[in-house]
């Protein structure tokens, strides 16, 4: 088994068939053994899903040890949006490669990521060619509002969460995705955790599991 990207797979126990997979992307400087962690508090209640953390195709400018999704050495809105689109056909990629190697549709699928994670996940989950179980957003912003409307194809039902103190992705930007999935139409939900920085605390897991049961209709 061998894939476009370097990736980390949880599988579910030996005796459980595979039924729903969680693609988990990591945030900048991050790999997939970082956002792994996240899967400790639900993989008991997710018995037949397969967790997928892959590294980003390239080598973190300010942080050699880790991985970026674009890169964000220019301060340049269309430098930006053109490394996070040529990635973009990267993770396209490697997606396909996933389900063909599990055999499940994206209805199976739920996409996912932290800070740079959850902002490609937005932009790969609108604009994908068949219409994903659901997206589920850490601490991200939409990359480029003007260019994402013109491209969306699917509207999956979406939640965003957000620390209320994040000084790194300030929660400003969630609530700015929000507006801008609801006026496209995107069902959407925002929870904000108070008195939470830039990371993922037990409670926004939380909120994370309920929303990946919903959308896989798991009791």
């Amino acid at each position: 088994m061998s894939f476009c990207l370097d990736t980390k797979l949880i599988k579910p126990d030996s005796d459980k068939e595979i039924k729903n997979i969680v693609i988990l992307l990591h945030g900048y400087g991050g790999d997939g053994n970082d956002i792994a962690q996240v899967v400790l508090n639900w993989k008991r209640f997710l018995p037949n899903t397969l967790f997928v953390c892959p590294n980003a195709p390239e080598v973190c400018s300010i942080n050699p040890v880790g991985y970026q999704w674009f890169d964000l050495s220019k301060d340049d809105e269309e430098f930006v949006l053109n490394e996070s689109k040529k990635n973009e056909l990267v993770l396209k990629n490697f997606l396909n490669e996933i389900k063909e190697e599990f055999s499940l549709p994206n209805s199976k699928i739920c996409l996912s990521g932290f800070s740079q994670g959850c902002m490609m996940s937005i932009s790969v989950g609108l604009s994908s060619d068949e219409k994903y179980s659901g997206i589920l957003g850490f601490s991200g912003k939409i990359i480029n509002k003007n260019d994402l409307s013109k491209r969306i194809t699917f509207k999956p039902e979406t939640l965003l969460i957000h620390g209320e103190n994040d000084d790194i992705v300030p929660c400003v930007n969630s609530l700015e995705a929000k507006d801008f999935l609801e006026r496209n139409k995107i069902p959407v939900k925002l929870e904000i955790i108070k008195n939470c920085g830039h990371h993922i605390p037990i409670e926004a897991s939380s909120f994370g599991l309920k929303f990946i049961k919903k959308i896989f209709n798991i009791n």
